[in-house]
């Protein structure tokens, strides 16, 4: 079988930092070349594979800004679409865009679909329901006018994590700086509960980062640490006695909430979205609705067995079991 993993071009693959998108295609190409498929990765030309890089850019338009993002993109999608005929199945892991060429091919198209950026983008797959096939990262980040073939959720390569033998008594909030995330809301829980409060993540609002952010960093009780790495994310991770995940918006999936329990690290997070099946209430961290009841769920904490959220974690969101997931749809479509 030969497929292509089409990433997005905004960070390298696999991610040096921030790039959730990149870091699924990442994960879905390194587990298929893993079961002897062959993998083309079309994706920054300083991307790593263990499989072929096709790349028409160097780096990526948010490392190299001096470059034109929808120019690149442009020039991406057509690259592997150009090439289409070279592969029995495209992996699509960049949004609506390809779907314009779909109709133009031959190649089966799966597209994995990270998430709505606005509802007007549903009209460009609506167009493509009928002929193309897509999968949702979590039951609840389903568009009631589109049809799916499955819920697939993210996988992570989970020997990249450990439970901490001796965990510490901060907080951490692990995310971009945004509304979105509750980066502000973090604060809250951690000044009410007394406790200290790592902050990782890039900022993506100045703003909300300069208000709301910002005047309560004192590098004592809230210290913001900038944005992770994998080597860091582990440690500020494991080590956290729960990670704070005060969402304000519906999130599709969360990649910091299973890696935390991955790491052993119960999470407190406002049930919207995906969280309630990401986390078993009451046994790997707490689904919270307001402020104060998070502040009621850190003095819970020690109920929470470290252990049991890692092999929880392992058990739904592996690297191995997202790709044989992909796997079975990919024969399904090719055996249609």
């Amino acid at each position: 079988m030969k497929v292509a993993v089409l990433a997005p071009v905004a960070w390298r693959t696999p991610p040096r930092h921030y790039g959730p998108w990149e870091q699924v295609a990442s994960n879905i190409a390194e587990g298929l070349i893993k079961k002897g498929v062959e993998v083309t990765l079309f994706a920054t030309g300083d991307s790593i594979t263990a499989g072929t890089l096709d790349a028409v850019c160097a780096t990526g338009y948010e490392e190299d800004r001096s470059q034109d993002a929808k120019v690149l993109e442009c020039l991406h999608i057509s690259n592997l679409m150009e090439k289409a005929g070279s592969f029995d199945l495209i992996h699509n892991n960049f949004d609506f865009l390809p779907l314009t060429y779909s109709g133009l091919i031959k190649t089966p198209v799966i597209t994995t679909i990270h998430g709505f950026s606005s509802p007007r983008i549903i009209p460009v797959y609506k167009k493509y329901n009928a002929t193309s096939h897509y999968v949702s990262i979590s039951n609840a980040d389903r568009s009631p006018e589109l049809d799916y073939l499955a819920t697939v959720y993210n996988g992570l390569n989970t020997q990249e994590f450990a439970v901490a033998e001796q965990p510490d008594d901060y907080l951490v909030y692990f995310g971009r700086i945004h509304h979105d995330k509750g980066a502000a809301e973090a604060i809250e829980i951690a000044r009410k509960s007394n406790r200290r409060l790592l902050i990782a993540g890039i900022i993506q609002d100045e703003n909300y980062y300069r208000e709301k952010v910002e005047p309560f960093i004192d590098n004592e009780q809230i210290v913001y640490a900038g944005h992770a790495g994998p080597d860091k994310r582990n440690e500020l991770l494991g080590k956290a006695a729960a990670l704070l995940h005060p969402i304000n918006f519906n999130e599709p999936f969360g990649m910091s909430v299973a890696e935390a329990m991955l790491c052993g690290t119960p999470v407190i997070a406002f049930n919207k979205g995906s969280m309630p099946e990401l986390i078993k209430d009451q046994e790997t961290g707490f689904l919270v609705n307001t402020v104060e009841e998070a502040v009621d769920a850190v003095k819970e904490l020690p109920v929470i067995d470290r252990q049991a959220c890692h092999e929880w974690a392992k058990s739904q969101f592996s690297r191995e079991k997202m790709v044989d997931d992909y796997y079975k749809l990919y024969q399904q479509i090719l055996n249609k």
